[in-house]
């Protein structure tokens, strides 16, 4: 496992996404998890029932204190009707997930989603209270564009405040056509070179875009949807064949060549994992350790024709 440090929290590189926890089995792979070396469990407000059986598995466990906990709050359809990213809803969600997970602190503690044209002002003094009264050690933005990270971050310079020290958005290997869920946000070109020029910490979700590379889709199966909606291009289907040949070079697999590309960026990146079986999840703690060279990260990207394999 590797790891990496924001705001002086030290958390593991993969981390546990909990979306689909449930009580049957969540707590048996969140074992399987901490056994491989992982440490940080990203949850939301909005996933109630994940939050609440993480909060029962740590003190079941007693390992709170080993543990990097990652939630978010604030999300537009979480609860009351109306506009959500304010201090009321910030102070309600957070002291919320603090009760079901059983915790007095957040490590990383996130607003879901944004609502642009919501001045920024209110929303960093209240980040920035809760961060001074202890009861987060790190704040960020998930699903915030980099311009709004950067009106938030730029306000909190000018005011003596805390800005963001982590984004979390949409980052893979394969493009997405167009948001996964409403009011979700993917790095583009843009965003990642001003992530590269800050070294801001992204901490990605559906950093395998869906499964696009583990070989169950094809250009010709059009079945699933949401993966055609989202990720089925013909960009995207150059990528994989690149991945594959990548891969057979390395002895590895193209789904571990697209999540090590996600690991391997020229700024601090994690990635936000759910695994369904231990097997899964030991796959992804392999691609950790392949290194990819900046030529062939350019080349799966499709910005250099030919790379020698």
């Amino acid at each position: 496992m590797k790891f990496m440090e924001i705001n002086g929290v030290r958390l593991s590189r993969l981390i546990m996404g909990t979306g689909d926890l449930s009580k049957l089995n969540g707590t048996d792979m969140l074992d399987t998890y901490v056994a491989a070396g992982g440490t940080t469990i990203d949850t939301a407000h909005q996933y109630r029932r994940a939050e609440t059986i993480i909060g029962q598995w740590m003190t079941e466990k007693g390992n709170r204190n080993q543990m990097v906990i990652m939630t978010k709050g604030a999300h537009h359809n979480d609860g009351s009707p109306g506009p959500r990213v304010n201090a009321e809803a910030i102070r309600k969600d957070l002291f919320e997930s603090l009760d079901r997970l059983e915790t007095n602190y957040i490590d990383l503690y996130a607003l879901h989603r944004d609502e642009p044209g919501t001045r920024v002002g209110p929303i960093m003094e209240e980040l920035n209270l809760h961060l001074s009264e202890g009861r987060v050690r790190a704040i960020g933005a998930s699903n915030w564009t980099h311009q709004r990270i950067q009106e938030a971050n730029d306000y909190a310079q000018a005011h003596g405040l805390s800005g963001f020290m982590f984004s979390s958005t949409n980052l893979a290997l394969a493009v997405a056509n167009e948001p996964r869920w409403e009011g979700c946000v993917s790095a583009d070109e843009q965003a990642v070179q001003w992530h590269e020029r800050r070294q801001l910490p992204l901490l990605a979700w559906s950093a395998q875009a869906g499964g696009f590379f583990t070989g169950l889709f094809s250009p010709e199966d059009r079945t699933n949807s949401d993966m055609v909606r989202v990720y089925y291009n013909e960009d995207n289907w150059k990528r994989y064949e690149r991945a594959k040949k990548l891969a057979e070079s390395k002895g590895v697999t193209a789904l571990h060549i697209a999540l090590s590309f996600v690991l391997n960026r020229p700024f601090p990146t994690g990635a936000i994992i759910g695994p369904r079986s231990d097997a899964e999840l030991m796959d992804s703690v392999k691609a950790m350790e392949i290194e990819l060279t900046e030529a062939e990260q350019e080349w799966l990207d499709l910005k250099r024709e030919e790379l020698a394999v």
